[in-house]
This record gives structure tokens, sequence and C-alpha cells, in this order.
């Protein structure tokens, strides 16, 4: 059965269609329907589509224009609201000076205040909105799989879903086994779906970008990254990239390592750079597990840039 979110909006424009048409039915009332049909059609258009590139933001909000909506967000039920309370409330006022009885004086009234009530209302409730409506976000129908973690990414990445949830949890007992990191997430979910209204992570919930990573095949290797906790907030490229490919390798996520770095760009600094991490992990790597859990913890914990 379809969710409130997402009838929201086909049933505010269903509203706002019948508002435009009864609109467009009382200048038909007094304009030639000859030239009512064009006319009516342009200036509506016009009075709607170039709300969007005039300030302040009410214009286009009270208008239906809602602007650049993102993956997972829907506009909130004021949001989609505003638009109907202002034509809405025209086309009743409208509808009430048709009815066929009462005091036509007393019709007259009430369909200004109908139609003023619906006007000011909307302008009220929009003005000090952002170019932004209020959004809710996370409309998006979800596949979840497994346990410890369980991982949840949007219905259309379902198929890859089971042996991405596998090698996540392996990937993250191999760390926790040497070392590497104590986290145990409850729930990895695909942080995608929040539109701009990114909620965040806690210790038991990771909210991760993981959309386009897991078709792409990295999405584990972007939770293996996100498992390594390194105790300074700025860290020096190549003592954070011996931990990344050390536990790439370790977790068999070299191949996503390399993509990664590929993906940023090799010029000779960074590639002069990658060499010394590799060398410096395949010199950790021929230790005993003793000693990379050591060098492991070191490296995390450092806060001094390394040399050659």
């Amino acid at each position: 059965m379809p969710s409130l979110d997402s009838l929201r909006l086909p049933l505010a424009a269903m509203v706002l269609c019948v508002a435009h048409a009864v609109l467009g039915f009382a200048v038909g009332c007094r304009v030639p329907r000859v030239i009512a049909t064009p006319i009516v059609a342009v200036v509506d258009w016009v009075a709607v589509a170039f709300t969007s590139a005039v300030l302040p933001y009410w214009p286009r909000h009270v208008s239906g224009q809602f602007g650049s909506i993102g993956f997972g967000e829907v506009p909130s039920l004021v949001a989609a609201g505003v638009p109907v309370l202002l034509a809405g409330g025209v086309a009743a006022g409208l509808m009430i000076l048709w009815l066929p009885y009462g005091w036509r004086a007393l019709r007259v009234a009430v369909a200004a205040a109908v139609a003023v009530g619906g006007v000011f209302g909307a302008y009220r409730t929009a003005a000090d909105w952002p170019a932004t409506p209020p959004l809710t976000a996370g409309n998006v129908a979800m596949k979840c799989a497994g346990s410890a973690p369980r991982m949840c990414v949007p219905e259309f990445n379902a198929r890859h879903l089971p042996q991405v949830q596998r090698d996540t949890a392996k990937a993250l007992r191999v760390l926790r086994d040497a070392g590497a990191t104590s986290a145990q997430p409850r729930l990895i979910t695909d942080g995608y779906v929040d539109g701009r209204l990114q909620k965040p992570s806690t210790d038991t919930v990771w909210r991760m970008m993981l959309t386009r990573q897991v078709p792409r095949g990295d999405a584990v290797y972007q939770v293996v990254v996100q498992s390594l906790h390194f105790r300074c907030k700025q860290v020096d490229v190549r003592t954070a990239h011996s931990a990344w490919l050390w536990a790439a390798m370790r977790t068999g996520q070299e191949k996503a390592y390399q993509m990664r770095r590929e993906q940023e760009g090799l010029d000779p600094t960074a590639l002069q750079v990658e060499k010394q991490v590799r060398a410096d992990v395949t010199r950790v790597l021929a230790q005993p597990q003793a000693e990379q859990t050591e060098w492991i913890r070191k490296t995390l914990d450092t806060c001094e840039a390394k040399t050659s």
C-alpha cells in the first residue's frame, strides 16, 4: 500500500491542476474562448515558472516551485500544502460565487474572505522559508540483509546486498582480530537516501554513502576505512594511505583501494607517495601478527608525518 509520503505530491498536484482549471474556467466565462485558452495557458505558466528567478523566495514556494529535490527527498506536508492553499483558496472563492442560491452580497463577501484567507495564509506560512522549502528525507524503498552488522541499501541495489553484507562482516572481523579496530556496528545503512538532511553516525549505527559504491564494488572498502580511527584529525598522506592499504590487503580489498587512489588522481608526487606506502605495507605484512598489531595501533595513534 502506498505511503502517505509517496502520495503527498501526486495528491497536491491533482488538487493544483483542478484549482488552476477552475481559474481558467472563470476567465473563459468572461473572455472569448478563442483567446481565453492561449492567454490563460501562457500567463499561468509564466506566473508559476518565473517565480524561481525572483527574490524573495516565497513566490516560488506558494506557486508550487519546489526547486532542486535530491534523492530520497520529498517536500513536507506544509511545503506541498502551501501552493494548494493559495490556488485552492482562490478557486474555492470563485466556486462560492457561482453558487445558485443565497444572497449575492453574502456570496461575494464569503468568496472574498476565502480567497484572501488562502492567499494570506500561504504567504505567511512561506514568507520566512529559504530557497529550499521544508523537506523530508529517506523516502526510498530500502532492502536489508544479514546481521552483525545488518546492512541496508536502496531496493535497486538489493541484488548486490547479500554478498556485500557477508564481505563487510568478514572484513570487520578480520580487523578486530588484528587489533586494528574495536568497531562493532549493529547497522550500516546508506546515508545517501537522507539527501541534504544528513544524519550523523553513531557507534552502533553507521550512515555511509553506499548507493554508488555497492554496484561499483568498493562499499566494503568504505566500511574498512570507516572502521579505522586515527587519533589526530589531520593525518599525513603517507600514514593514512599506509593504514588503509594494510587494512585493504588484510581484508581482500586491495583492488578497491587502488581504484580509489586512481579516482583521486595519481600525479608524479602521488605516485612517489604510493611507492613508499607499498614498500611500508609490504614490509609490515611480512612480520608476525603481533608486530602487525603493534604497527597498526601505533600508526593510528601517531600525529607525526613519516619520512623516507
